[in-house]
């Protein structure tokens, strides 16, 4: 299936689910398509990224932060992930996606996604970081829960997050 079909897709669904809370975990069971395949036969390591973010697409849409974003004119942004493999997903092979809020600070939102096979085995996981991005820069949690009508308060970051930020610190200190 395309990309677009598949955002658009991604949209409708999550327009007609119910609403969540920041924090909730959500899950979506997903197939994997004959274009998601690489030339090992099995789903492409970008290919995880791209489902991630539909994924993010609909938690950003039933948690009202989409709503937010678009009436102040902010663009969502990733400021990057880490991923793991251990198991390959198969042509056709159903998996189930899981996908939750792992912790923020003041301006980042980190989050846990794990894709499992029907029968529970873990196949990869990792977290991402995203944030909303203003004319400013970066938009404070704080901000932006507010026009949610909701309060903020920083979540500690798991230890395995707390590691990959100082592994990125080095990475780009050149270290």
């Amino acid at each position: 299936m395309n990309l677009w079909l598949r955002l658009a897709w991604a949209l409708l669904r999550a327009w007609r689910l119910p609403r969540i809370e920041p924090g909730t975990t959500i899950e979506r069971c997903l197939r994997v398509w004959p274009g998601d395949i690489d030339i090992n036969g099995h789903m492409n390591n970008g290919r995880y990224l791209t489902i991630i973010d539909l994924m993010l697409v609909e938690y950003f849409v039933r948690s009202g932060f989409a709503r937010v974003m678009v009436k102040a004119g902010w663009r969502p942004m990733s400021g990057g992930a880490v991923i793991t493999y251990r198991k390959g997903l198969m042509p056709g092979q159903g998996y189930r996606l899981r996908f939750a809020l792992a912790g923020a600070d003041q301006a980042w939102s980190f989050m846990r996604f794990e894709f499992l096979r029907e029968d529970g085995t873990l196949c990869a996981a990792g977290y991402m970081k995203g944030a909303a991005v203003g004319r400013g820069g970066l938009v404070p949690n704080a901000e932006s829960y507010a026009l949610m009508g909701q309060a903020f308060k920083a979540q500690p970051l798991p230890a395995a997050v707390e590691h990959w930020l100082a592994a990125e610190r080095a990475v780009m200190d050149g270290r």
